[in-house]
């Protein structure tokens, strides 16, 4: 078992609109293995974002367990949690979540801010390096709305990498994007992902992408099917 970077076993989450009660995930049961790059697909809807925000840390469930990294996460405190979701993971988000008063490299840096030992000027520096590899180095300076959409995914991707994690999650990294931009973004990803080893977690209703996947899951009414 050395080998599973992420293993969930019987996962359950719901939520009250009201009186009504909404099962999001129904007992799920996944694995990733180091190094796999995985895609979770299905309609809107069906508990796929609710799914990686449990996996990556995020949102307890209501009963099961995470291992990420050796670690049953939900057994931590909300402090040791918030640790190795800092250390571990990167997480980038459909709508980018970038501060709008910062420019790009000081939303790449925040991340790397917020450990105690980290050094301003190397966060700085990497910040700049990893801007470059996702083809922004002309953008450093920049803040959030003077950058198109694709350009602020990539901003969002380097700041997911600021801490050299061994998970990404994506939830919907391409959502807001076109066809062009959306394939321009996900051959970064996977060619990041490779790169540097990284285990590779993206839910998406685009399944056409997932095909470049190691292994596709689908997810229905909150079933792994």
């Amino acid at each position: 078992m050395n080998d599973l970077m992420v293993r969930a076993k019987d996962l359950r989450k719901s939520f009250y609109n009201g009186k009504n009660r909404i099962d999001a995930v129904k007992g799920a049961d996944i694995f990733i293995k180091n190094g796999e790059s995985l895609f979770i697909t299905g309609p809107s809807g069906a508990g796929k974002s609710t799914l990686l925000n449990i996996l990556a840390g995020f949102e307890k469930p209501d009963k099961g367990e995470v291992i990420l990294g050796g670690e049953n996460i939900y057994r931590l405190s909300d402090k040791k949690r918030a640790v190795i979701r800092n250390e571990k993971i990167g997480f980038i988000f459909q709508f980018y979540h970038l501060l709008p008063e910062f420019t790009a490299a000081e939303n790449v840096m925040l991340p790397a801010l917020m450990h105690p030992k980290c050094v301003r000027v190397a966060a700085k520096k990497k910040a700049e390096e990893l801007l470059a590899k996702v083809g922004l180095s002309m953008r450093l300076n920049h803040r959030p709305g003077e950058m198109s959409g694709g350009e602020q995914q990539r901003v969002a991707i380097a700041r997911s990498l600021i801490n050299s994690p061994k998970v990404l999650f994506c939830d919907e990294p391409t959502g807001n994007l076109d066809s062009k931009n959306s394939r321009a973004i996900y051959e970064l990803l996977f060619g990041i992902s490779k790169e540097n080893g990284l285990t590779l977690a993206v839910v998406t209703h685009e399944a056409g992408f997932a095909a470049s996947a190691d292994r596709c899951l689908g997810i229905k009414d909150g079933l792994l099917v």
